[in-house]
């Protein structure tokens, strides 16, 4: 018979603290988001105030003396230790009064030179192209229930500019979704007039139809023969012509090399996405803005790190929430007291965790951007990208002493203002390869060598990946082929037969 038992095991966890979540979620946020949540967390916690105290700095001094240096660890974390403020019977209300004329979090100066000469990133406006679409509706004969379902087509146009989906398809899901029924004859009717709209191809259905509609309207506004010879390569030919096959198109269309030269001249500027003047999404009004976490400043003749805090509103505990904790620890131990005691504990406590993860976070931030500066320290210079240095995520992690994971959070969405531009962190993290000489160098300045062969190469006989492997040992860099194809391919080249032109 197996006898049954209990047997007790001591193992060892390593818990985050809430500090630590509130980190590593923190830090994954540009500066633009990073004001977003500050946001959300006033709205959420009323122990959570924006501005400065007054009250702090006339009673500062006296409340840093009996501050409780043990709720946070400065220097790190203590690993299998969870603190619970709430189950703290000598909770001390005074930890949460600041004595700082400036908020804990509010770091600059130690970051780097005073300046108050900030720098601005301008906002790129443009305009909505639905907005641009559902202006021209007005300018047909169509009827005003026609209007309404012109406007939700138009809510079926995608990012490039095209109307994929069937007018069978469209009939069943403006019944399904809107209740209105509309024939084949009476959708078609209306898609056509669509595709009539400016820019030239908006709505087609694929890129022939888009590329052959342009053409039309440079037919009817300057009538050539080379714009018709196009018509008839991609009305004709449109596959063998996204192949490359040039020599089988001019036979068959019976035309000179010149002919179809001009021709394909006409070709290559047409816009294969109509919507690209537009930025993103087709309903947004305006484009992306980058605001830059970091600026590179120079002083003297040394590089400074900046971190980039203007929009970050100055936080700080209330002081109201703190009163009311210390009144509430005067009253008899009821019941109410106790629930009403730990509420505001929760608020406060959480308020507090809030300012001292933007403080760890901008420390973290500042300290792995240092580290960058000093890594890349000649591309800071002088803007050259053969001057960026082989870097990986490990070895800026091994001058901080921060995790992996912690680097990559830190250079994910983040961006750094420099004098030769705006730079995302990821920029600067390449691999490394050996040369001829055996000097490492990145593989960002191989990759930039390859592209300034294929750019000077002869378009008619464009060099093959074994080609471009001697050019590359003829510079110095002795690569394999497969190698080169890999590099290609994130560069975006294709390959030697479709970058042939006869142009």
């Amino acid at each position: 018979m197996q006898k049954v038992g209990l047997q007790q095991t001591l193992t060892q966890t390593t818990k985050l603290s809430p500090t630590q979540i509130q980190v590593i979620r923190m830090l994954e946020l540009p500066s633009i988001e990073l004001v977003q949540r500050i946001n959300e967390e006033l709205q959420e916690n009323p122990a959570l105030e924006e501005g400065r105290d007054e009250t702090e700095r006339q009673e500062g001094a006296d409340n840093y003396e009996e501050f409780d240096e043990s709720y946070m660890p400065e220097d790190g974390y203590e690993e299998g230790r969870e603190r619970d403020p709430l189950q703290n019977d000598e909770f001390n209300y005074e930890q949460y009064v600041s004595d700082d004329e400036t908020p804990s979090y509010m770091l600059q100066p130690q970051y780097g030179p005073a300046d108050d000469d900030k720098r601005e990133v301008p906002i790129i406006g443009g305009s909505s192209l639905i907005e641009e679409l559902k202006s021209q509706i007005y300018l047909t004969q169509m009827t005003k229930p026609q209007r309404h379902i012109a406007k939700w087509v138009l809510g079926n146009i995608d990012d490039d500019g095209y109307l994929r989906r069937t007018t069978e398809q469209l009939v069943d899901d403006i019944m399904f979704q809107e209740q209105i029924s509309v024939t084949d004859a009476e959708m078609e009717d209306i898609v056509r007039q669509i595709k009539q709209f400016d820019p030239p191809g908006i709505a087609s259905a694929n890129l022939q139809e888009c590329l052959l509609r342009q053409l039309e309207v440079k037919r009817e506004e300057a009538p050539s023969e080379s714009i018709d010879l196009a018509y008839r390569i991609l009305s004709q030919h449109f596959e063998s012509f996204s192949k490359h096959h040039f020599d089988k198109i001019i036979q068959r269309l019976e035309c000179t090399e010149e002919a179809f030269q001009a021709a394909v001249q006409e070709i290559v500027h047409l816009n294969q996405k109509p919507a690209n003047a537009f930025t993103g999404n087709v309903y947004e009004t305006q484009r992306e803005t980058i605001i830059p976490d970091f600026t590179i400043e120079e002083r003297d003749e040394e590089l400074y790190v900046v971190l980039n805090t203007g929009d970050i509103p100055e936080l700080h505990v209330s002081r109201e929430y703190s009163n009311m904790l210390e009144e509430y620890s005067k009253m008899p131990n009821t019941k109410e007291t106790r629930q009403a005691t730990s509420f505001i504990r929760q608020r406060l406590n959480s308020a507090q965790w809030f300012i001292d993860a933007i403080k760890q976070r901008n420390e973290t931030l500042m300290k792995t951007m240092t580290a960058i500066l000093k890594a890349q320290y000649e591309f800071f210079l002088d803007g050259e990208e053969t001057s960026l240095k082989p870097m990986v995520l490990q070895d800026i992690a091994d001058k901080t002493g921060y995790d992996v994971s912690t680097i990559s959070r830190v250079s994910n969405s983040k961006y750094v203002q420099t004098r030769f531009g705006i730079y995302p962190l990821k920029y600067f993290f390449s691999e490394s390869m050996t040369n001829a000489e055996g000097d490492e160098v990145s593989t960002r300045e191989i990759k930039k060598i390859l592209q300034e062969l294929v750019d000077g190469e002869n378009k008619q006989k464009p060099l093959t990946d074994e080609q471009l492997v001697t050019a590359m040992e003829e510079h110095g860099y002795p690569i394999a082929r497969r190698t080169i194809a890999k590099y290609r391919d994130q560069l975006g080249i294709p390959v030697a037969r479709l970058r042939k032109s006869i142009l």
